[in-house]
């Protein structure tokens, strides 16, 4: 006799695993690479304008490196502190809450008059920043296919990129005199409302983590609507049972910081956090110093902006290279653009050359760095359980935060201190260096991981 369909239960796990990416996955990937586009104009605006905010704030190199290193700090506040809100409370609401702070903050930065102010507002804005990256990488692992994960986030982090492209040719056009001579404060202007956009878009359409309502037993209704979204064939119910094949079921409650360093994670997170703060301390000086370093070596100021540009959109087409490798060879892929950088940085602060070569060996190991960062990026969150995951990977880039954080620093009393410039690019080379080790370690590792048998669904009873 016919009537209403009896509970199922459903692996949520392999319903997603076993799934190819679809309309869902792909508009869920676009609102999170739009946000990676801000997110990448604001950390190259703030060094292409610096230039603008010394002739006209007065400052001196230091304070321009305790400028970048507040907003890094910021950001490792920030990774500690919304991760765990969004494994405490959800990934949606909380990536929500900190796009529209970015936007807000990110604007009112236009309006700073003094250092102090400035400072204020970099800190406070790298807390938004911060907050929202590793849930945004958390919240699309969480929808995709494990043989896709590593190259879901590297094309998340590829807006990053785009953003950075950008922000040269922006700031040159909104700040520069022979164009709109709208000083640095209008770039951030612009930014922050173009974020503020951003915001409301994800508003509408970001959905919440079903791997993290399912680890927690939280709101089933939601559930079922959401995988009703990804396969409207499966016609799911608010009574139906929902499981994690993939996981242990996490029976401990809230999170506590022995959680990242259980079983294997004893050796991964902190091989995982070795080697991005090294990449991130290399990543971020150049970022930062490049475009004043080009300067002072005798590039005009608009190809110091764009030569900065080129290297960290040729960093994002590395990136894309080796995320297909990282998906299929596992963690120590990652080796392999860093091991590559090792010899150009080393020619760069030790051989003299000139303008011409220099300029394209320059890029070229800027590019390389940055495709290794990128995949140290892909494989922050894939190594946590559903329950932890945005704490994971929020750690993971909180504590590379230290290199960030380091590396403007370390930049400014360089700068300041006399020394040939060209130098830095040799010492620079022991960041790839780690970054190698790391990656080479962790792949080690995960493929001693043994692979979890499957838990099959219970068969649906007949209607």
């Amino acid at each position: 006799m016919a009537g209403s369909p009896r509970p199922q239960t459903i692996d949520v796990a392999k319903l997603i695993n076993e799934r190819k990416l679809g309309a869902f996955n792909y508009k869920l990937i676009a609102l999170s690479w739009l946000i990676t586009v801000f997110d990448g104009f604001d950390m190259m605006m703030i060094s292409y304008t610096a230039p603008y905010m010394q002739d006209e704030l007065g400052l001196d190199k230091i304070m321009l490196g305790k400028v970048f290193s507040a907003g890094m700090f910021g950001m490792m506040v920030g990774g500690f502190l919304f991760a765990y809100i969004g494994d405490r409370i959800g990934r949606r609401q909380t990536i929500i809450v900190a796009a529209f702070a970015f936007g807000i903050l990110t604007t009112a930065t236009g309006f700073a008059q003094t250092y102090e102010q400035l400072l204020l507002l970099r800190f406070l804005d790298g807390i938004a920043i911060g907050g929202m990256l590793p849930l945004a990488w958390a919240l699309n692992i969480e929808f995709v296919p494990s043989k896709y994960r590593s190259t879901v986030v590297t094309v998340i982090m590829m807006g990053y990129s785009i953003g950075t492209a950008i922000a040269a040719p922006i700031t040159v056009w909104l700040a520069d005199p022979s164009n709109l001579n709208l000083g640095w404060e209008g770039v951030f202007i612009a930014g922050g409302l173009a974020t503020l956009v951003c915001a409301v878009a994800l508003w509408w359409g970001l959905p919440e983590s079903v791997r993290l309502l399912v680890s927690k037993q939280r709101d089933p209704e939601r559930i079922a609507a959401t995988l009703n979204k990804i396969d409207p064939s499966l016609n799911a119910t608010a009574s139906d049972h929902f499981i994690l094949g993939d996981e242990k079921a996490d029976q401990t409650g809230g999170f506590r910081i022995g959680k990242l360093f259980e079983g294997d994670l004893k050796w991964l997170t902190p091989l995982l956090w070795t080697g991005y703060i090294a990449s991130t301390l290399a990543v971020y000086f150049k970022a930062n110093w490049g475009p004043i370093v080009y300067e002072e070596l005798g590039f005009a100021r608009t190809t110091a902006a764009y030569a900065s540009s080129v290297g960290g959109l040729l960093g994002a087409l590395f990136g894309l290279l080796l995320m297909r490798f990282t998906d299929g060879k596992g963690p120590a892929a990652v080796a392999v653009f860093p091991l590559i950088a090792i010899p150009p940085l080393l020619a760069l602060g030790l051989i003299p050359m000139t303008q011409d070569t220099f300029l394209p060996l320059s890029i070229l190991s800027s590019a390389l760095v940055g495709g290794a960062h990128f995949g140290v990026h892909s494989i922050a969150g894939i190594f946590y359980m559903s329950s932890i995951r945005a704490t994971g990977a929020g750690w993971a880039t909180s504590i590379a935060k230290i290199g960030g954080i380091a590396g403007p620093i370390i930049g400014g009393y360089v700068l300041s201190s006399g020394l040939p410039i060209v130098y830095t690019f040799a010492v620079l080379a022991a960041c790839p260096a780690l970054l190698a080790g790391s990656a080479i370690a962790i792949g080690a590792i995960v493929n001693r991981r043994p692979t979890p048998p499957p838990i099959p669904a219970e068969p649906v009873p007949a209607t």
